[in-house]
């Protein structure tokens, strides 16, 4: 729970521009693979609530993740951009303010997505949408028909 707060902190931080030094120093020995270990479970039932589109970049965010290459500060936004959107708890709630309650956690998403796009390969993509797949069933693709004769 500590490791949750600290990176939903650090991505409001990061996105106010603030310091997040400190708070980073604080994850250095985190064992990130154990702490994400259910993520995708988690983000399969938030899946079934927010359907195919909007759960896209949270598995593009959750593959970068579990990269080699991705460092601390890009664990920690991601972690809290995913933790955020897919918590039932929220700093806008959307009961009391609706549009406003659902755009806090679509511009976490966006924010961290800015952030590690570099990071987003084919590869990454080629996992999503197998996942997706999975989930969903394969995604329909438009074809225009031949005109009648």
């Amino acid at each position: 729970m500590i490791i949750t707060i600290l990176c939903i902190t650090i991505l409001a931080y990061a996105i106010a521009g603030k310091d997040i030094n400190g708070l980073l120093d604080k994850l250095k020995n985190v064992d990130w693979k154990s702490k994400t270990s259910n993520m995708l479970g988690k983000i399969g039932t938030y899946a079934k609530k927010a359907g195919r589109v909007a759960t896209k970049p949270l598995l593009q965010l959750y593959y970068v993740l579990t990269m080699g290459e991705t460092t601390t500060l890009e664990k920690a936004l991601i972690v809290g951009a995913i933790l955020y959107t897919i918590l039932p708890f929220s700093l806008i709630p959307y009961k009391a303010h609706k549009i406003l309650g659902l755009l806090d956690e679509g511009l976490a998403v966006l924010y961290v997505v800015k952030k590690v796009q570099h990071k987003i390969t084919p590869e990454i993509n080629a996992k999503v949408d197998e996942t997706l797949n999975q989930w969903f069933g394969p995604e329909e693709t438009a074809q225009t028909a031949e005109p009648a004769e």
